[in-house]
Formats: C-alpha cells, structure tokens, sequence
C-alpha cells in the first residue's frame, strides 16, 4: 500500500461545532456548514482537522474517508511523542508556543499554521540523533497509507546515512531490540528510625520552595505536623499515626513531601505516597520537581507506581506486530505511532502518564487495552522481554527510591499480598516488589474506606468466574494469547507425573465454570418470566425451565457438561432472585431523570430463593475440585525446586517462583473467598433475630458492563466488610511504623464547636480512616484555609428550578454558564442526567463561544478532559464524582461551580446496611454527614489560589438547612431564583457591585 496521493494544503480546514461546522475552503473562504451542507460542498475532501472522531461526532457528520484526513493529533504524536497537549485547536496552539487572544473562540484559519509548527518542529527534529526512527517510521507509515506520510517524507528530506556501514536500518515496529534494559540490584537492608524534627522539615521545606517563595504559616505548621509520622516506632502494631486535616490552598503536598524527603534520605529507606487517582498522582508527581530539579535525579528519586494493568506489555504489542499484516492497515499505523511513543516515554504507562489520552480514540478503542496486560497474563521471567519490561524497571527502580508515589487500591493490594501471602509452612512468597514499606502518607484520606471497600471486597459473578476459566484453561475455540495454565508450566512440569497428575485434575474440574457464551445463556428468559431488564433480543431461544435446571443440578456428575454447569445453574438461579425482588426495573432510556440504568438492579440474599442453597453447596463441591488439586500442584512445584536445585537454572527457578505466585493468586484465593461466600447461603446463617452486628454484607446485582451487548447483563453475589477500614487498619496501618493521613475533607466540622462537638467531629473522622482501630490514638491536627472564602466567593441556592423536570435543569446550566462566560464546571450525581443535559445545552453555549466537554461522553480520560478545561479558559465541563474530587484548576478556568442535586448517598443495600449499623443510631445524621462532606469536596474545586474568585450554585431547593455548615465559615448561601442568580453571578465575577 502506498500514501494517498492528497495534500493538506489542498484541503478543508475545519473546526466541530454542535451540529456544524467552522469550515476554510481551499480558496480561503470561512463558512459555517451544517453536516448535510459539508458533504455536498466538500464531498470527499480532503480535510485538514484535529481529532477525528471528536469532529465527526460533535459535528453529527457520517464516518469521513480516512485516506482523505489529515488529522492534526496523528502528525503531533509523530513529531512530539510522550508529550501531553489537549486536544483542542487551543490546546495544540499553546503547546506549540502560540499565544491565542485570551477570548478569542479558534477558527479553522488556524488549522494550517498549526500544521506549518509542527513541519517545522520535524525538519528540526530530523537533524537529531532521532532522524534515523523518523525516516523508518515515515516509510513504513507511507507503505500503509499514512494520509501524512507524503509531506513528512518531504519534509524529512534526504534518509541519513548509517554510522555503521554494515548496520541495518531501525525497525521502526519491533522496539524491544533498541530498549534498555535493567540490571538486579542487591536488596537495601532495612531502613533506620532516625526522627526528622519540626525544625529540619521547615528547613527542608524553604529549601524545596525557594529562597523568593512565599512561607505560609499554615504551610510550614503542617510540616511540623507531618514530621511526627517519622518518629520511630515503640511498639509493634502501634505505629505513629497522624490525622491532618489541611484546609484548601494549605500546601499540603509540599508541606509531606519535606519531611518524607528527609526521613528517607536519612534512613536510606522509601516513603509511599498514596493518593485516590491516576490525576492526582501526576500531580503529586509534578509537586517533587521542587525537590529535585533535575530530571536524571528525579527519576532516581522519585518512582510512580500503578498496576500492571496500566503498562505497556511488550510480549502483547509483539503478538500485536506480528499479527499486523492479517489486519486493517490502520492498526499497523497505530501501532507504529505507539512505537513511537514507546521509544521515548520515562514509565511505559498507558493510562494517564505521558501516552495523551487521546491516543486510544485516534488509534481505536481496542489497541491500548489489547496492548496491555488487562487479563494478567504475565509470565515474568518466562517472558522474552522480561529484561526490557516497563514494569519491571519500574518496580526496580521504585526498590532503590526515596518516594514511591502509588494509589490506594495498589498499596491495599500489596499489603493484603504481603499479610496473607504465605504457604503452609508459614514462608512468605511475595515478590520484592510487594515488600511493604513502613512509612506511607495517604492524601485524599477521605477516600480510604472507599479504596477499602473495593481492594476487600469479594465477588463471584459470570464475568469474574469466566475470566478465571479463561486463565486457566487459555482460549476454548478462538484465536488468543491466553495460552491457560497447562501450555504456560508445559516443560516446567513435562516428564514429572507428581505435577501433571494434579495439574490435570484442576484443568479438568476448570470446565465446572462458566464456559464459552454464558452470557447469552443466562440472560434468556425461564418459561414464564418476562424478558430480561425489557430490552432482551426478541430472537433469543427458549431457556431451560427452573425445573430443568434444578434437574441438571441433581443429575450432576464429577465433569460438569455445559447442559449441567453448576456456576451457571447458581448464576440463573441468583439471576432469577434478582429479578423477583429488586425494588424496581431500571430505566432504559438515556435521558431518564431518575437517573436509573441496566446497571443496578440488586436485592438481599437472605433469605435465598429456594434451590439457591442446594445449588451453592454443589458449585462450592465443584470449586474444591478445581482448588485442592491447585494446592498441591503449588506445593509440589516448591518441593522441585528445592530437591532439582542442582538441576535449575535462574530462568526455571524464576519462572516457579512467578507461576507459584500467579496460580495462589490468580486462582486459590479467588476459589477460597467464593467458598466461603456460598457458605453464607443458609437461611439459618441470615437470620437477622439473632441481633448480631454482621461484619459483612452480602447481596446480588445484576450488572450491564460497557461493552456488552443489549440485553446481556452479568450477575453477581457479592461480599463487602460491613466497616472496609477494619481491614485496612489490620492489614496496611497496623504493621507499618507511621502513617500521615490528610485531606482537606477529613471532619464534619466547619465551624467552632463545644468540645463534644468537636470531639465527636475528630471521632468520626477517626471511624473513617481505621485510626480508630489501631491500639495509639493518632495524633490530630487541623488547618485553616488561608483563603478569604467570604470576599472571594458567593453561593447561590435555586429555589424556582424542578429537580424532576430536565428541561428547567438544562436550561439552568445553560444561563448560568452564558452569565460567567465559561469557566464553569457542572457536577452531576448521575450520569443519564448528565448526559440529558449535554444534549440540550452544547449547542447553544457553542454559539456564544463556550465549547462544553462533558464526562461520559467526550472519549478522553479525566486527565485530558482537566488539560482541555484548564487550557480552554471559556470552556464549560460537565463530570461526576471524579471531577468532584481532586481536581487542581487555578485561577480563571475555573470561576463557577454548578453541582446539580444534594449528593446524597446511593440508596442501596450497603448504604443501607452501613447506615443501620455505622451510624451509632443515628441514620439521619450518617446521611447528612456525607452529604456535608461531598458538598465541601466540590465547593473545594472552586478557590485554588489567593486571588481566585468563584460562585458556587446548588440547582436543588430541597436543600435543608442542616448542610449549610458544608460551606466554609463567612459562606451565607442565598436562596433565589435562577434569574437573579445569573445576575449577580455576572456581576461579581466582573467585579461590579451586585448589591
């Protein structure tokens, strides 16, 4: 295949607008187009734009040809790769050192200058010691019909000569042969307990800000506090634990990160720095450029840590190239703009590192996660590339540093991995990288018991126990890389009956698990019941009756077929539960105000329906026979390595360890916490007369993921702690030395109360961080903001907008926006509404110069929709919970807060278990309580620095007069309509007197 034979200087520049489009004729004419008037006038092109797919669909235009588009996005990642930009026509502007007037909405008369930048970054470039790549990637793009290749080949000029006569050119696909690779190092001995005293962290903290910066008080006061978590610990199980709430603008990630610099220097030892998000560990990251300026330094220091899931995995992108030419050409491209990448990123992270997030749409939705290791096929040393793996130099790396900067759910995995991961002898077989740390600081403290919940939880659902199938027995019929357990220990165990004969038990018992296209089968309709959740196909056959299936389950035999598979006779059975006493059927429709969708319908499951029971202890029968046997297999392959130890090399003894990890990971402890879920399914063990407090709440959802199709939903019987801090506290505070909590959200309190008050306001936060569980009280500290929240603010509540009327909704966003001028940020407590919303405000906002982004909609990651939203100072964006919590956008990008209802808590069956439970009597407190918290997480997004101005509006009149003490103190809310509201919002982000 050859490049296309269009010029972009020949081209339509054009810019998406909602249900048009901003259009530069090749003649120099600037129109504005409907779709139906593009495609007459422009027909095929060709077209000069940045992001396909965004304009496509913001411009409700038909899929446009692609050897007709020259994408701007495509020739930046090629130019520019592992450098972030917002996808935008200002975004590329500034990135690429334009200066856009400051109100100026872009034309597509920008679009060709864009181009010109970036052709002439790339002669520059070709100049370099990367000139041999970019030569070789431009020639294999033009084999496969890059719309750029012609004019960056021409642009490229002449192919450099090799210094080496005999050397062949860089393959521009197969990276791994150019890449680095790590070298072992031996283990650092344990770290020291040396202190770092109040005065060494102020100290520490001038010097990371510089000699010029300004020292606020609160800032240095809060490095006072943090220090105390370094002290040495006196007893083990009682590390030194310190709760600091630091208001906004505190500075509180430099005010940790000088006394944790400090501590680990001194003691040769890391501190983890946990945070809730992939955004907020960027920033974190981007904090520690103070301590350590220099980039080779840094990267020695400072190490970001995530799950495997989040890196490139070089065996997946091999099996990709290699089954490249099988594919359309497209793929080939995109592979090799991720090469690229590849070839100059610092981490290998795909999702939320220096790869845009853009990427994924512009390559299409499958690449990145196919490249990833999403399904936990790492084979470790087994590997090829296991000596140039990112991970692997990561987790090196992050051995030898001085921060670790991680996310809940990793450090609640690592120290649940380091406490329970032991064989019957009591030896440990956690790798290195999951050695826990003694020190940690968790910001967003306030996130905590949520991370706990989900790094503690337990589910067997269709989804989850197929996966496992998968795993084990790799892929039943299809064309994968899921080689299953067999093919990966092959000539590990070949020749050794003592561990082929348990390994094919497990295998054989394996087939009691849901098999290939469970789905379908459970989501048909039993005789007699009405179709599935109201949008099954209306060609689905016939199920097998109730009857049938509990016939199936009475005849069953040592090897299940697929007539009689117990985990899918428990799942239909645990389906039908479901469906009989679930408080509602969700709602179908996208703008539904309700907020409902296929994803949520749940009920108890005590007491079981009747079979459930029967069929849970045969499913339980059926997983003992795939566990025991894996048990010894592991067993065994312990015992090879100590009687072969003369007869391994490294490579098997590593590929041992790793598969001996993998299996009592992947698999035993999987098996054994489903175990003991079905073990709960007895009316007697829920019977709640007993007045016992539970410390686990088990219930069944039914679920519809993304990506499935209409009408197939999973379901799940699911086990959550009923207080998930109890096992955080056990298993992550209590063994390690010191930890340092902080938030700016960690009390209910925001005003000065008695001293019961504020005790009771320090005890709760206590409860939701797990301190309270931990034998030493911690140490308390509280911040005030330094922010004059009285003069830089004012908040509105709406009181003449219907909560239930979306239109009204709508149309408050719309004016409120129109009144600021952009810069708005609107929170919503549900996606469908969210949605609704965007349809019926983006247009109208565009033609007032205010682009909208939303969440859920436009397909950027949360970190590229934040750059777009920072970037674009008149923009409006629309977000949920993520964009509630967390989001660092100072000055005028972000002038006004809109957050549609009370974030009241979901109504579901934890909440509700949890608030009967938890709240010391007092539901209606737990609720508030809350609410109060997720309203000063939002109102927090507002002020950022001292001469920020904001207005805050809560679209909800039912807001009681209880959760006013959400708002800082000075904050009066005034109840009024949405007119007056838009006035006043005008006139005080213009500085004129409102009164």
């Amino acid at each position: 295949m050859t490049s296309p034979s269009t010029s972009p200087s020949d081209a339509w520049a054009i810019i998406a607008l909602h249900g048009a489009l901003s259009a530069l004729s090749p003649d120099g004419e600037i129109l504005t187009l409907s779709a139906a008037k593009f495609h007459e006038q422009a027909g095929r092109g060709p077209f000069l734009l940045i992001h396909t797919h965004a304009t496509a669909r913001r411009a409700h235009l038909r899929a446009l040809p692609r050897d007709s588009v020259f994408d701007l996005l495509e020739l930046f990642a090629f130019v520019h790769p592992a450098r972030l930009v917002a996808p935008t026509p200002l975004g590329l502007a500034v990135a690429l050192g334009l200066k856009p007037e400051e109100n100026a909405f872009p034309g597509p008369e920008l679009l060709p200058r864009l181009m010109a930048l970036l052709l002439n970054d790339l002669r520059q470039a070709s100049k370099g010691a990367d000139a041999p790549r970019l030569h070789a990637a431009a020639q294999h793009l033009g084999h496969y019909g890059w719309t750029w290749s012609s004019i960056v080949q021409e642009t490229l000029g002449e192919q450099p000569h090799l210094n080496d006569p005999g050397a062949l050119p860089p393959d521009p696909l197969r990276i791994w042969q150019y890449l680095p690779k790590w070298e072992e190092e031996a283990p650092l001995p344990p770290p020291g307990s040396l202190p770092v005293t109040a005065a060494e962290s102020r100290a520490r903290l001038h010097e990371m800000l510089g000699p010029d910066a300004e020292m606020r008080a609160g800032q240095a006061d809060f490095a006072d506090v943090a220090a105390t978590a370094f002290a040495p610990r006196e007893q083990y199980g009682a590390p030194r634990a310190v709760l600091a709430e630091a208001g906004t603008g505190t500075g509180k990630t430099m005010g940790y990160l000088a006394p944790a610099s400090l501590w680990a220097e001194r003691n040769k030892g890391a501190v983890w720095v946990s945070t809730y998000t992939r955004h907020l560990q960027r920033q974190i990251e981007s904090e520690t450029r103070r301590l350590c300026p220099d980039e080779t330094e840094r990267r020695h220091r400072v190490v970001l840590r995530k799950g495997r899931e989040n890196y490139l995995c070089l065996l997946n992108y091999e099996d990709m190239v290699n089954s490249a030419p099988t594919r359309p050409p497209e793929i080939t491209i995109a592979l090799i703009l991720l090469a690229r990448w590849a070839m100059t990123t610092r981490e290998g992270d795909l999702f939320g590192g220096d790869l845009p997030g853009w990427f994924g749409e512009i390559a299409g939705h499958n690449l990145l996660p196919a490249v990833a290791d999403r399904r936990g096929e790492c084979i470790h040393g087994a590997c090829r590339h296991y000596q140039t793996c990112y991970i692997e130099h990561s987790i090196r790396r992050a051995r030898q540093a001085d921060l670790v900067i991680a996310n809940h759910a990793l450090v609640m995995a690592q120290a649940a991995w380091s406490a329970s991961g032991k064989d019957d002898a009591g030896n440990t077989d956690v790798p290195e990288e999951d050695t826990m740390p003694t020190r940690y600081v968790f910001d967003e403290g306030h996130h905590i018991a949520d991370a706990a919940d989900g790094a503690f939880a337990a589910e067997f659902s269709g989804l989850e126990s197929a996966e496992l199938r998968r795993w084990l027995l790799g892929a039943e019929g299809r064309q994968s890389r899921a080689r299953g357990l067999r093919r990966r220990l092959d000539d590990l165990i070949s020749g050794f009956p003592r561990l082929e004969t348990p390994l094919d038990a497990a295998l054989v018992a394996t087939r009691a698990l849901p098999a290939p296209g469970w789905s379908s089968r459970l989501n048909v309709a039993p005789q007699g019941q009405e179709p599935d959740l109201g949008d099954n196909s209306a060609e689905a056959p016939a199920a097998p009756s109730e009857a049938r299936a509990m016939q199936d389950l009475l005849t069953l035999n040592a090897v299940e077929t697929e007539d009689a598979n117990p985990s899918e006779i428990f799942l239909r059975l645990l389906r039908s539960q479901v469906l009989a006493r679930a408080k509602s059927r969700p709602s179908t429709s996208p703008d539904s105000p309700s907020g409902l969708s296929a994803a949520g319908l749940e009920c108890d499951l005590s007491p079981p329906a009747e079979g459930l029971e029967d069929a849970a202890q045969t499913l339980k029968r059926a997983l003992s026979r795939i566990v025991e046997p894996l048990k010894t297999l592991v067993h065994r392959l312990g015992e090879r390595m100590s009687e072969d130890a003369d007869a391994l090399d490294t490579t098997a003894r590593t590929r041992i360890e790793a598969m001996i990890r993998a299996i009592r990971r992947r698999a035993i402890s999987r098996i054994e916490s489903w175990m003991i879920m079905l073990d709960e399914i007895r009316p007697e063990k829920n019977d709640e007369t007993t007045g016992l407090v539970p410390t686990h709440i088990h219930f069944i959802r039914c679920t519809r993921y993304p990506g499935q199709p209409p009408g197939e939903h999973d379901v799940g019987l699911h086990r959550h702690w009923l207080d998930p801090t109890i096992p955080f506290a056990t298993v992550v505070a209590a063994p390690a030395h010191g930890l340092l909590i902080t938030s700016a959200t960690l009390r209910d309190e925001t005003t000065t109360l008695d001293s019961d008050q504020a005790e009771r306001a320090w005890s709760m936060a206590e409860a939701r961080t797990g301190m309270s569980h931990l034998p030493l009280p911690a140490i308390r500290a509280a911040l005030s903001s330094p922010f004059d929240y009285a003069h830089q603010t004012q908040t509105f509540i709406i009181n003449d907008v219907p909560y239930d009327d979306i239109d009204a909704v709508a149309a408050a966003y719309r004016v409120l926006f129109e009144a600021s001028g952009g810069g708005g940020l609107g929170l919503f407590t549900a996606i469908a509404r969210l949605r609704a919303v965007f349809k019926r405000i983006a247009a109208p906002l565009e033609s007032h110069g205010i682009p909208l982004y939303a969440q859920h909609i436009d397909a950027m990651d949360n970190t590229s929709l934040v750059d777009v939203f920072r970037t674009e100072t008149n923009s409006c964006l629309l977000g949920t919970d993520a964009m509630r919590d967390g989001v660092d956008v100072p000055g005028k990008a972000l002038r006004l807060a809109v957050f549609e209802r009370v974030p009241w808590p979901r109504p579901d069956i934890l909440h509700r278990e949890r608030r009967l439970h938890l709240s010391g009597g007092m539901p209606r407190d737990y609720d508030d309580r809350i609410a109060r918290l997720r309203l000063r997480q939002a109102f927090g997004r507002l002020i950022r620095a001292r001469d920020d101005r904001g207005v805050f509006v809560l679209l909800d009149r039912r807001m009681p007069g209880r959760l006013m003490e959400a708002f800082p103190p000075g904050v009066t809310p005034i109840r009024t309509g949405i007119a007056d509201a838009a006035l006043r919002t005008r006139a005080f982000l213009n500085n004129e007197d409102n009164s």
